[in-house]
């Protein structure tokens, strides 16, 4: 929960409802955005194309069917858009330009492309590491 009330500068926000309470995470079903079609930064926010998002919440005062803002800085969403777009292209990219060096070119491109698989399995045993990197904030409304 944020402390201070957050600049249209530097933040994303979206409004939504709590839809489910869990231990201590809630899930916000985010109400539609009529503004999402025309945003310039719709692309980084990722939060315009989905419908439900999960967001921690250890204090637990926040009650089911609550309407709350989620917040989303900005800083955030473009670290989220460099490790799950812009870093795996540059491997990939990478991977062919060396490995077509010392391989066949098919080779090579088969290569570039598994080197997909371990990089998004290192992401997934790294999701707690991320959660916590790439926190939302909810407030109430």
């Amino acid at each position: 929960m944020m402390n201070t009330a957050p600049t249209a500068n530097d933040t994303f926000i979206h409004f939504g409802t709590i839809s489910r309470i869990e231990r201590n995470s809630l899930t916000v079903s985010l109400d539609e955005n009529v503004h999402c079609g025309s945003c310039r930064a719709k692309g980084t926010c990722g939060i315009a194309d989905s419908k439900e998002v999960v967001v921690s919440d250890s204090k637990g005062s926040f009650a089911l069917n609550e309407p709350v803002a989620v917040v989303l800085k900005k800083e955030t969403g473009l670290k989220a858009v460099f490790w799950a777009y812009l870093f795996p292209f540059v491997l990939v990219i990478s991977t062919l330009w060396i490995a077509s060096g010392f391989l066949h070119e098919w080779v090579a491109g088969l290569l570039s492309l598994l080197i997909l698989g371990p990089y998004y399995l290192i992401l997934y045993l790294l999701k707690d590491v991320f959660t916590q990197a790439f926190k939302i904030s909810i407030l109430k409304v």
